[in-house]
């Protein structure tokens, strides 16, 4: 390595900790693990703080916008109060969950700004509770809504909401070790939600053979289809849609002319990506924590004390309740 080398990497080691002492940190390695894991769940939520405008973007009439919902979507969320309400509910709840869910986990606000860090925290698990009912309720017309979407679904939602009452659960019995731990499980579930989407594209692309032989075909209900499609290329298309009761076979392709192509292309792959994402971030979490044992014991240390010192405490009222009934009696 030449001076100049070793005098650049000197300097980057130097500046470093100017980055992440003001925020609370004190190894690197702790920042470095904060910035990708929470900095990725911050920018994928804050990218889609766009989509609160529901009518203007999300389901705005100009349904060719990169940033609208998959084509069709908005047919059910615009036809049907259920899926309507339930998507609403979905996005101003759990978006804003997301980037709060980031600030918890910032060294300065856990250990200086402690009620800032308790207010957020329930603010936090309000919205998300709502956030999955949303959640539920939108999943039968989500990316298709099959069997495979509905059960990825309710097994995140059970482990995510299992995963947030068991870390209220421990931090009321003052074990701030496992209630980081098991926050830490809940919001790696919950950010799942961005690999799926990096997985749902790729396979997107791996099975659009832009031939269109072979390959895969999602069935799609004749009325979303018309929700998008003028009548004459819908019936040119898919002569059974006369009735829009009927459902048809959409050649899912992303080369393919028509945004019924795209929209299958990403159904097809969804529930999927889903499973795979969740089983990535069930072993990715176990790998974060071993990857921080310092901040456990650390935290298992501090739990052991406030224990002793909530103890201490109730031992102290206890006699002082003893105390007063005495004097009572005499």
């Amino acid at each position: 390595m030449t001076p100049s080398q070793q005098s650049t990497q000197t300097g980057i080691l130097a500046i470093m900790p100017k980055l992440y002492s003001p925020i609370g940190f004190t190894k690197g390695y702790n920042f470095v693990l904060w910035f990708v894991f929470s900095g990725g769940m911050l920018g994928f939520c804050l990218a889609r703080l766009m989509y609160l405008d529901f009518y203007g973007v999300f389901c705005s009439p100009d349904d060719s916008s990169a940033n609208h919902a998959a084509p069709g979507e908005c047919y059910w969320y615009n036809t049907y109060n259920v899926y309507r309400v339930g998507i609403k509910m979905h996005l101003y709840t759990i978006i804003p969950a997301g980037v709060l869910a980031c600030v918890q986990f910032v060294p300065v606000v856990r250990h200086k700004l402690i009620l800032l860090h308790r207010i957020n925290g329930y603010i936090t698990l309000l919205l998300s509770l709502v956030g999955v009912a949303g959640a539920f309720m939108i999943a039968p017309v989500a990316f298709g809504g099959d069997l495979a979407i509905r059960g990825a679904v309710g097994l995140l939602a059970i482990i995510f909401v299992g995963s947030l009452s068991l870390a209220y659960y421990y931090i009321k019995r003052l074990r701030v070790d496992l209630h980081r731990a098991w926050m830490l499980r809940a919001w790696f579930y919950a950010g799942c939600i961005v690999t799926v989407r990096i997985i749902m594209v790729i396979t997107a692309i791996l099975i659009s053979s832009g031939d269109g032989k072979g390959g895969f075909f999602q069935p799609k209900a004749c009325r979303e289809l018309a929700s998008y499609l003028n009548s004459t290329l819908l019936l040119q298309e898919y002569p059974d849609c006369t009735s829009l009761d009927a459902w048809v076979l959409v050649k899912a392709d992303l080369t393919a002319d028509g945004p019924e192509h795209q929209s299958a292309a990403l159904d097809v792959g969804f529930g999927m990506a889903t499973w795979i994402a969740i089983a990535i971030h069930a072993i990715g979490v176990e790998f974060y924590l071993q990857l921080t044992p310092g901040e456990t014991r650390r935290l298992r240390e501090l739990s052991h004390q406030r224990q002793a010192q909530a103890n201490v405490s109730l031992q102290a009222s206890s006699k002082t309740i003893v105390t007063d009934s005495e004097r009572n009696n005499i």
